[in-house]
């Protein structure tokens, strides 16, 4: 068999991950699966014929190490999945920038690196919405995202020395929660609706999210392909979020490239699709 390292982290105690279902489908197809650290200087990346980005969740706390470590992947003999330009691009949330660029509607977003008491006056007064969500544009699992009404001094040293982003808060997201389509090999898998709890906004499992399967209808199923389709190439992986805005279309939550939790347990096909493409992908360097 040939060896497939899964990157995580040292310990996902507190997280949700269903990875182990992809295991059986890869064994199948001749492929023996290893969870590896990112953090683990010993690993030879060259044990492996391919390393794929699965649950390295705490990588935002250092992303120029977790970096490295990739890059020392890129240049063994290992096939990283997906590829370091990929991350590089999708690791900071600027990338939603060009993804208006190309014409693609997302939630209105501006970047800043000053948090003071007049510049969140400004944001309320642009976005015409009194609450706001504040966040990292390196960031992942919802860590130091904050839904705001009113300016917070407390925070002032969270983003002192961190560029963020700010947008309006999407009212839908309480009502009718945050969307989830799934590709692999550039192919639609599943997709799922995640819910915030009572009173909370954050719809991540580790937060109390509720999460179910759904049939995407038409309009859904384009807002992903639109996201997707401006990639211009086919990945072994991709997730896209999507919510709902205030004029009743789909607009781009995040395009999540590197590391997103893939539910594989929401869809009994899906595993045995993600092994599939990757095999075939394997097969064709």
């Amino acid at each position: 068999m040939r060896s497939v390292g899964f990157l995580s982290m040292d310990d996902l105690d507190g997280y949700v991950s269903d990875d182990y279902l992809a295991v059986g489908p890869l064994n199948e197809l001749g492929w023996n699966v290893q969870t590896v650290s990112w953090r683990n200087p010993s690993v030879d990346w060259n044990d492996f014929a391919a390393v794929v980005i699965r649950t390295p969740w705490d990588y935002q706390k250092e992303p120029d190490a977790f970096l490295r470590v990739l890059d020392s992947i890129d240049h063994s003999s290992a096939r990283l999945e997906n590829p370091l330009d990929i991350v590089h691009w999708n690791l900071n949330k600027r990338y939603l920038r060009e993804m208006e660029s190309y014409g693609c509607t997302i939630v209105p977003t501006l970047f800043d690196s000053v948090y003071t008491e007049s510049e969140f006056d400004r944001w309320q007064q642009q976005f015409e919405r009194g609450e706001l969500i504040v966040k990292p544009t390196v960031s992942a699992t919802a860590q130091h995202t904050y839904r705001l009404t009113e300016y917070d001094r407390s925070l002032e040293s969270v983003f002192a020395e961190r560029e963020f982003l700010v947008q309006p808060f999407i009212r839908s997201i309480e009502s009718e929660g945050e969307y989830s389509l799934f590709y692999f090999g550039g192919e639609f898998s599943h997709a799922i609706n995640k819910a915030p709890k009572p009173a909370d906004f954050r719809v991540q499992e580790e937060h109390g999210g509720m999460i179910t399967t759904i049939e995407p209808d038409e309009k859904l199923l384009k807002a992903g392909m639109d996201a997707l389709d401006h990639m211009e190439r086919e990945l072994l992986y991709a997730r896209v979020d999507l919510v709902r805005n205030d004029e009743g279309n789909f607009a781009l939550m995040e395009l999540e490239l590197i590391e997103p939790a893939l539910y594989f347990r929401m869809d009994k096909r899906s595993p045995e699709l993600f092994a599939k493409h990757f095999d075939r992908r394997m097969n064709e360097l």
